[in-house]
């Protein structure tokens, strides 16, 4: 019981290291933009019925994202140790983690419509 509190403590009492938070928001947020990509993106291709330029398309645009994610965790990666646990560090954080969400979550649905509306334009 004294063991589980005290290993407890210790979590509790380290701090949050910014870098190591930034590289696994850019591998989830790798991981769900990939997804989405690919079913919402294909789904819509589907009912559209265009040909196989858009699969091509779409597998550039999964490979396109990795170099502006690796620029997020770029700019994390390169904190002191000091830095890393640094609390003021925390709003920075919170609005590079936002802007990566919004890119992995927003971008698929945004090609997606333009796929849609290039597709009932011709």
């Amino acid at each position: 019981m004294v063991k589980a509190l005290e290993s407890s403590a210790r979590r509790t009492a380290r701090t949050r290291d910014w870098r190591r938070s930034m590289s696994d928001n850019v591998a989830w947020a790798l991981l769900v933009y990939t997804a989405l990509q690919i079913f919402v993106t294909t789904g819509a291709m589907k009912t559209t019925g265009t040909s196989i330029l858009p699969y091509i398309v779409l597998v550039i645009l999964v490979a396109a994202i990795i170099p502006a994610c690796r620029m997020f965790e770029r700019r994390w990666r390169d904190l002191t140790d000091a830095q890393a646990a640094d609390p003021s560090y925390a709003g920075a954080y919170r609005r590079d983690q936002l802007f990566l969400w919004l890119l992995a979550i927003g971008l698929p649905f945004l090609i997606t419509g333009a796929i849609t509306g290039f597709s009932a334009l011709g």
